[in-house]
């Protein structure tokens, strides 16, 4: 089935939804050929409002082997293994959507066509309440103490309860959210769907003949005998950001990061990674589309002709009719921390080489470091007392704050299994600085290192969980530049990575 036939059947379903008429919208969806990934979880969530959770964890089986990251596919499967008593296969999906959550407060959904906002509170209730199921008291009151510090005011008297509960040791109420709230097709796609009359009815709006009405074609007219030897040189065209380049065959995304395309459409490659993925931009929209679906375009400043004077524009080559290239493996590292056989993370194509990894440590105030992947361990002590103004022997490094235990890394470390617990190219430390005389602690939180400080000035707005979301005025604290085209900075509590286009440098000490 071709993309558009997809795309009709999956706006007519989610109409079918809008209007109750919930039996049709099921049969329309699993008449689908090859459903994506937001297919697939919408299936899932008529079958769970149907009752059938054989069927429904099947489906959302299917989301997420399409798209590994979803948490809230992760979530919907944990409801539904809970309902069916699986209490540790429902334990073990809450805590998958808890660490694609990446320790931000929620993800919303929204851009992606699904009205809904995970909350990381609803996703440690969960994992509480199977805890409680299997009988870890304890362990379920921590990660409710631990929900308290992604509460919200409206939802802080739920934690509350389930607290209560917890210490009489027993049940609270599951929270789920409406399983009517399903995936919508890209506005954008659909609004093509439809047929459009771009010529209109013709209409006289000037005439040299008086009270003229005609509104046909009129007849060939006689041309001047002094016109152009030539026709006119096409106009330079605009330069655009990329190369540009044609698409061979119809690509259909399976994941939301890739972009749709059909042969005849230019489209203007940003970045060719070494797994033949590229990063294009097509009609405003930015996504990855396979390199062996394109061919480069030359654009030139005016028509090439034969030699014998006749306009190239005669010999267009015929549409592609050979069979698309197979489609690319996307580049996957593994994950230590994956519960499961087989879990792993795609590799960001758009944030740097893969070698570098950005160390965040968590001290009086939080720092950031660039360090090349697999660095010794003198050199990421080196880095890291250079930017606290400390000498190394003053303070140590862990994996964990001193209140969850400290893991150290110290000489003796393998640092080897240092950079591979690296996650999207990003690892968190914590730092301990020793009672020494040569350091006054005290002294450093009221004099700070010299920083950054950056204005917006417009406003960055994204789903992303790794992204920082700003407003236009706010000051941002810069922590390190990713590369020339984005930057990590600290703003209103939050931490992550934004455009640097979007904001102005200010410079000055902090006070």
């Amino acid at each position: 089935m071709t993309f558009v036939g997809t795309l009709r059947q999956w706006d007519e379903a989610v109409a079918s939804v809008d209007k109750d008429d919930l039996s049709k919208a099921l049969s329309i969806f699993l008449s689908i050929e090859e459903p994506n990934s937001k297919i697939y979880f919408n299936i899932g969530c008529l079958h769970l409002l149907y009752q059938n959770l054989d069927a429904a964890e099947k489906a959302f089986d299917g989301s997420i082997s399409k798209d590994e990251h979803m948490a809230v596919a992760f979530f919907q499967r944990g409801i539904t293994c809970y309902k069916k008593e699986q209490y540790e296969e429902s334990l073990a999906d809450f805590q998958h959507a808890f660490k694609e959550l990446r320790g931000n407060q929620l993800i919303d959904y929204t851009t992606l066509g699904l009205r809904v906002k995970l909350f990381a509170w609803e996703v440690l209730h969960n994992m509480a309440l199977c805890q409680a199921q299997l009988g870890l008291w304890e362990k379920a009151q921590e990660n409710l103490l631990a929900a308290l510090d992604y509460k919200t005011e409206a939802k802080v008297v739920l934690i509350d309860r389930a607290l209560q509960s917890t210490l009489k040791q027993k049940l609270f109420k599951l929270v789920e959210f409406p399983s009517k709230v399903l995936f919508k097709p890209n506005k954008n796609y659909v609004a093509e769907l439809e047929k459009r009359d771009y010529l209109g009815k013709a209409k006289v709006v000037a005439s040299i003949i008086p009270q003229d009405d005609f509104s046909g074609f009129a007849p060939l007219m006689p041309q001047a005998d002094n016109g152009p030897a030539d026709p006119k040189a096409p106009e330079v065209l605009r330069a655009f950001e990329g190369e540009p380049h044609t698409v061979l065959f119809e690509f259909v995304p399976e994941t939301s990061d890739e972009l749709a395309v059909v042969p005849g459409n230019v489209v203007f490659v940003l970045q060719k990674g070494t797994d033949n993925w590229a990063s294009v931009i097509f009609n405003g929209r930015r996504g990855l589309v396979p390199y062996n679906y394109l061919e480069r375009l030359e654009m030139t400043l005016s028509s090439k002709r034969n030699q014998d004077g006749n306009d190239n524009r005669q010999d267009i080559s015929e549409p592609p009719t050979r069979e698309p290239p197979t489609r690319p493996k996307r580049k996957q590292a593994p994950n230590p921390n994956s519960e499961r056989e087989g879990d792993t993370q795609t590799e960001d194509a758009e944030m740097g080489e893969s070698n570098t990894c950005i160390v965040k440590v968590h001290f009086t105030y939080n720092i950031a470091v660039s360090l090349s992947s697999g660095s010794a361990y003198t050199t990421l002590m080196e880095k890291i007392s250079k930017k606290l103004n400390l000498p190394a022997a003053s303070f140590t490094l862990s994996f964990n704050s001193s209140e969850n235990g400290l893991t150290v890394i110290d000489r003796n470390t393998d640092m080897e299994s240092v950079w591979i617990s690296a996650n999207g190219g990003r690892i968190t430390l914590w730092c301990d600085v020793e009672d020494v005389d040569n350091v006054d602690r005290e002294k450093m939180e009221e004099e700070p290192q010299s920083q950054t400080f950056l204005v917006a000035v417009h406003s960055f707005d994204s789903a992303n969980p790794e992204d920082l979301s700003f407003h236009q005025g706010d000051r941002i604290t810069l922590l390190s530049k990713v590369n020339q085209d984005w930057f990590e900075g600290q703003c209103n509590g939050n931490t992550g990575i934004f455009p640097a286009a979007f904001v102005e440098e200010v410079s000055e000490r902090s006070q």
